[in-house]
């Protein structure tokens, strides 16, 4: 099955289960939409739900390719570099363009972000452990790519981890992700006592949480 959104045309993957209750409708990374349903649903209703859900659909595809231009080329600190290629392995970043090897693999180009960020995220988190307006305690650090969450607290091993993903994002998200993070040690849930915490000292908090939400 396919759909047709503008002059686009995208694969429609079915998913038939025994367990599923309801039908849900997904945009992936691949651009293809997957339709999670039971086994009893005919192939026209299918049918009949995604043009009931159309206009849904179509704002599940803008996010992905917004997610998609967001992503490609090189990013740094939230700013795009012009990418050149050049011989050898090596990594350079400019001004305004970033030099690569011809034979740097993404491999390579995360430990590259992974170098930058073993510097940057320690920094802006003593930072914010400093100025955190309750008494905490300072937690270790870890770095690592994640692909559903941009940070974790373990407040029982009084530990932070961060998505390797925000060394590319603007300063701000880095900084929002980790009062978010910090502020579990005060409150573990998202109740609303957790989000006074957070307001309390990132006040601007839900701006930067709308433009996460492209990411």
């Amino acid at each position: 099955m396919q759909i047709q959104i503008g002059n686009h045309i995208y694969d429609v993957i079915i998913e038939k289960k025994r367990g599923v209750k309801n039908t849900y409708l997904r945009v992936k990374k691949d651009l293809k939409l997957y339709v999670s349903t039971n086994i009893l649903v005919s192939d026209r209703k299918i049918k009949q739900t995604i043009e009931e859900n159309m206009p849904s659909i179509v704002k599940m595809y803008e996010k992905q390719l917004r997610k998609q231009e967001e992503n490609s080329g090189f990013s740094f600190l939230g700013k795009k570099y012009e990418v050149i290629l050049t011989g050898g392995k090596e990594i350079s970043l400019g001004r305004e363009k970033v030099f690569i090897g011809r034979e740097v693999t993404e491999a390579d180009l995360d430990k590259w972000y992974k170098k930058q960020a073993q510097i940057i995220f320690p920094e802006r988190l003593e930072y914010w452990v400093q100025r955190f307006d309750r008494k905490i305690s300072f937690p270790s650090l870890t770095i690592r790519k994640m692909t559903s969450r941009w940070g974790v607290c373990n407040a029982k091993l009084k530990r932070v981890t961060l998505n390797l993903e925000l060394i590319k994002k603007a300063p701000a998200c880095l900084d929002y992700v980790i009062v978010h993070e910090l502020s579990h040690f005060i409150e573990l849930n998202h109740s609303a006592r957790f989000w006074k915490v957070v307001e309390s000292n990132y006040p601007n908090y839900q701006e930067i949480r709308k433009i996460m939400k492209n990411y």
